[in-house]
C-alpha cells in the first residue's frame, strides 16, 4: 500500500497526467493523514512534472529575476529558500546551464545563513559539474537531494517550523510558475493541476502548528492570512476544468505573496 505521501501526490498529479479526474481523499481520510502527519507538500518538481505532460511550456519564461541572499529573519530566508529551490527546479526543466549554476550558488549561499549541514556545500559542486555537462536527469536528482539535505539539516537542529515554511516558499513559487506557464499557453488539462484545496487547507494546519514564537513573526503572518484566499482560488468545481479567469487570480494571488517574502529588508 502505498505511503500517504505518496498517496496525496498521486491524487494531486495522476489525473493530469492522463487527462482523466484524479481520486479524491474522503475528509476522513484526509483528517487521519493529517493526524498521522504523513502527507507532505508535493515539491516542485512533481507540479512541474504534471503541467509538462499535455505538452511542455517554455520554462525560460518563468525565470525571475535574482533575489537578494543578505535576508537577517530566518523566517524570511527558509521561505526564500525554498523559493530558489523551485527556481533550480525551473532552471533544469529549461536546461539553462548557467541559469542552473547561479541559483545552485544562491541555495548555497542561503542555506549556510541558516546554518544547515557543510554537506550542502558538496551539492552545490554537484550541481556546477551535472550543469556544466548538461546532465539534466542527474540535476534533477541532485537538486532533491540538495533539498532533503536542507530539510535533515534542520530537523537535526530541531529547526521543524522552519522545514515547514522551505516546503512552503517552493510551493508558492513552484504554483506561481505553473500558473503563469498555463497562462502563457492555456490547456484545459494542464490547467487542472493548480486545483489543490485539501493541499492548501493540509498547508494551513501545518502552519497553525509552528511555534508561537514564529506565528507571531510578521510575514508568516501575513502569508498564512493569504492563504485562505489562495484555497478558494484553487478550489475549482471537481470534473470542471478552471477558465482562463480562473488561472489568472491565482496566478496574482500567490504572486503577491512571493512579493512579500522576496522583499528587501529596510
Amino acid at each position: 500500500m502505498r505511503p500517504w505521501s505518496a498517496y496525496l501526490s498521486v491524487v494531486l498529479v495522476s489525473g493530469f497526467l492522463t487527462g482523466a479526474e484524479a481520486p479524491r481523499l474522503s475528509s476522513q481520510q484526509l483528517a487521519n493523514a493529517i493526524r498521522n502527519d504523513s502527507i507532505t507538500i508535493p515539491t516542485p518538481g512533481e507540479l512541474f512534472a504534471a503541467l509538462g505532460k499535455p505538452g511542455k511550456p517554455n520554462w525560460a519564461d518563468q525565470f525571475r529575476g535574482p533575489i537578494t541572499t543578505s535576508y537577517r529573519d530566518r523566517a524570511q530566508i527558509a521561505l526564500n529558500l525554498g523559493s530558489l529551490i523551485a527556481d533550480g527546479f525551473i532552471a533544469i526543466e529549461a536546461e539553462d546551464s548557467q541559469q542552473v549554476k547561479n541559483i545552485g550558488s544562491d541555495i548555497i549561499r542561503m542555506a549556510k545563513a541558516l546554518g544547515v549541514s557543510e554537506n550542502i556545500l558538496s551539492r552545490g559542486n554537484s550541481i556546477n559539474e551535472f550543469a556544466e555537462n548538461n546532465e539534466w536527469d542527474a540535476l534533477q536528482e541532485e537538486l532533491e537531494a540538495t533539498q532533503n539535505e536542507v530539510k535533515s539539516s534542520m530537523k537535526s537542529h530541531q529547526d521543524q517550523d522552519l522545514i515547514i515554511l522551505v516546503s512552503l516558499g517552493g510551493w508558492i513559487r513552484g504554483t506561481q510558475a505553473v500558473s503563469g506557464a498555463v497562462l502563457q499557453k492555456f490547456d484545459e488539462r494542464a490547467a487542472k493541476v493548480l486545483r489543490q484545496p485539501a493541499l492548501v487547507n493540509f498547508i494551513e494546519s501545518k502552519m497553525n502548528d509552528v511555534s508561537p514564537e514564529l506565528r507571531s513573526d510578521p510575514l508568516v503572518k501575513q502569508v498564512t492570512a493569504q492563504l485562505g484566499t489562495v484555497e478558494k482560488l484553487v478550489s475549482f468545481p471537481a470534473g470542471k476544468a478552471p477558465t482562463v479567469e480562473d488561472v489568472r487570480k491565482v496566478h496574482e494571488a500567490v504572486g503577491q505573496i512571493m512579493q512579500e517574502i522576496q522583499r528587501k529588508p529596510e
